[in-house]
């Protein structure tokens, strides 16, 4: 944290520290009986035992004592740029709708701040309004704003690509807040973006009736995918206009690579118009059958058309002995060709899905079997062939920060279920889906093989499929990727545009 601090600092950038939101553990009941706090719901899919918050009351004497004292220890560590964040409802209901209660939380934290640091201004995400709207009515939004002076408060509007909170609260009632583009929930890979909002966004906010607008933002669950989407964004916030993006995105080709390519150029058009141009409102979770739990029942819709990014796939592959020196290309090559790969996977399992509902065992065996056996080992070895798409490196990372053995294993579970289960019990399954090497073959794969066979197992033996008895068999799949302590490679394998060009020659449609 140290370093950290440090290295943003000397870059001229202003830290953010952690204020007292009014959350606290359980044992301060034991410590000072008398303290008036409660206990909040569960959060997402988790029980007791993962969530359900300690909430101090704001007037109770202890909340200042508490705020202040902790924000002065942080101070005293790492000084200050006079910037805190607090997020005391994030996804998380208010114990009250009374607008005076809101203010009273508000105003609480925000003195807590003042206590220790007079300058105080308080960074505060908005994805609470946009996240549970029915509760969050203007009454309350007003309530909870207005309990801080105006211009000490600066609100992330977090998802205002799609679902942007200033205009329905007359630009957050006077608070200056940040346009923002989270773009990425989960961190999944998958193409995907919102381009013409992101190219528009800012300026219509701009000119908004009394605009309170100061900034624009970067807020993603997950980076390290869609560069293209964040090198549009980060432009924009210097711009007066919006752009054209079909010659911006031509520059970008040529920057990108470092050479002119009129195949590259075409391609990037393609994907332009297609998987980066998602409107009206768009949520990044990647519902590809690729990486979601098999039934009967998945989500095969594009917002884009398919044969756009084969196009561009057959586009880039040509432009392969001109640019295939560049680290840049190669890294986009794979991300296209897996892409294309995770739509035919959607092709096969609908081509499973009807074999299966007209009893007709040589189809879905043909189907699953070049599934299973040749589509997601081929996807698979394109992955390992590029050290940004290795499980190996995810797990590695992990593991390196670890300072002892124990310690090591414990994290490297951490990084598996993360991108698994998310939860002792899959109880956000799937929500930070990757598409790694050694993760699509031994996680994704072993779960379409599973499927496959107890779906060819339902028509030799004429008994139904119950999703319910299958998601039971396939729970310990996923568990077992989990505690397997399979080692998998850091370093990458074989050549890229050896096996994405394969992979054309098989599949391209």
């Amino acid at each position: 944290q140290y370093r950290i601090v440090e290295r943003m600092r000397s870059l001229g950038m202003t830290t953010v520290l952690p204020a007292f939101a009014g959350h606290v553990p359980q044992g301060i009941l034991r410590v000072f009986p008398r303290v008036n706090a409660t206990r909040l719901g569960g959060w997402s899919h988790f029980d007791c035992t993962y969530s359900c918050i300690y909430l101090l009351d704001p007037e109770d004497p202890m909340f200042q004592v508490i705020g202040t004292l902790f924000l002065k220890e942080l101070i005293k560590e790492f000084g200050t740029d006079h910037v805190y964040s607090a997020d005391t409802f994030n996804e998380m209901t208010p114990l009250s709708s009374d607008p005076a209660y809101l203010s009273r939380v508000s105003n609480a934290v925000f003195r807590s701040m003042t206590g220790a640091d007079p300058e105080a201004l308080w960074l505060m995400q908005g994805w609470l309004f946009q996240h549970q709207p029915d509760f969050w009515q203007p009454a309350q939004v007003r309530a909870l704003l207005h309990g801080v002076p105006l211009g000490r408060m600066i609100i992330l509007d977090l998802f205002a690509e799609s679902k942007p909170v200033y205009q329905w609260t007359e630009s957050f009632y006077g608070q200056p807040f940040i346009w923002c583009m989270l773009h990425n929930f989960g961190g999944n890979h998958g193409l995907f973006g919102t381009v013409e909002a992101i190219n528009h966004g800012p300026f219509a906010a701009r000119r908004f009736p009394n605009s309170t607008m100061v900034g624009t933002g970067l807020v993603p669950e997950g980076i390290e995918q869609n560069d293209m989407v964040y090198e549009l964004m980060n432009e924009l916030g210097w711009r007066q206009e919006p752009l054209d993006l079909p010659s911006w995105v031509t520059r970008y080709a040529e920057r990108r690579y470092g050479a002119p390519s009129a195949a590259a150029a075409s391609a990037w058009r393609l994907l332009l118009r297609s998987v980066y141009n998602c409107t009206g409102v768009c949520i990044n979770h990647n519902h590809s059958p690729l990486v979601r739990r098999p039934s009967l029942h998945m989500d095969t819709e594009l917002w884009y058309n398919a044969s756009d990014v084969y196009e561009a796939w057959r586009l880039l592959l040509s432009a392969g002995t001109q640019l295939g020196s560049s680290p840049t290309f190669r890294y986009d090559l794979v991300d296209v060709t897996r892409q294309a790969a995770q739509q035919l996977v959607s092709d096969y399992y609908l081509n499973i899905r009807s074999a299966f509902q007209s009893h007709a065992l040589p189809e879905l065996l043909t189907a699953g079997g070049v599934l299973v056996y040749d589509l997601l080992p081929e996807l698979d070895s394109l992955l390992s062939s590029h050290s940004l798409f290795l499980l190996g490196r995810w797990l590695e990372s992990a593991r390196a920060v670890a300072t002892s053995d124990q310690e090591a294993e414990q994290y490297e579970l951490n990084a598996r279920n993360q991108v698994t289960l998310w939860g002792p019990s899959g109880n956000i399954l799937d929500y930070a889906n990757k598409q790694l090497g050694g993760l699509v073959l031994d996680y994704y794969g072993v779960r379409w093989s599973l499927f496959v066979s107890m779906l060819v197992e339902s028509l030799n033996s004429g008994r139904p499929f119950h999703q319910d008895q299958f998601n039971q068999v396939v729970f310990q799949v996923e568990r077992g990727f989990i505690y397997n302590k399979k080692r998998y490679p850091a370093v990458p394998t074989g050549d890229t545009l050896e096996i994405s060009r394969k992979l054309f020659l098989k599949y391209y449609p």
